[in-house]
């Protein structure tokens, strides 16, 4: 798992947990459908901009949103955690 793996089900964890479609996210948020789409199944990395739209959409935080992904100086790569099993 890559952090635009994490990223995405962090994302879409949080989009089920308000009960909310991908297309209303989407209007809420002011993107396209298919970006949400795209976010959700990892095929895209968020910019800050959207993270922060995404995040106040669904009333959490960027921070919520990135669990589980950090940064190894050291090893000068990005630590990933796996996600909670449901």
């Amino acid at each position: 798992m890559d952090k635009r793996d994490r990223f995405a089900v962090n994302l879409r964890r949080a989009r089920q947990a308000a009960s909310i479609s991908q297309e209303e996210l989407a209007d809420r948020c002011e993107l396209h459908r298919t970006e949400i789409s795209l976010l959700e199944r990892g095929g895209r990395e968020p910019r800050l901009g959207t993270m922060v739209k995404l995040a106040t959409a669904l009333g959490t935080t960027p921070e919520t949103l990135c669990e589980g992904i950090g940064w190894s100086p050291q090893a000068r790569k990005f630590k990933i955690d796996a996600p909670p099993s449901n």
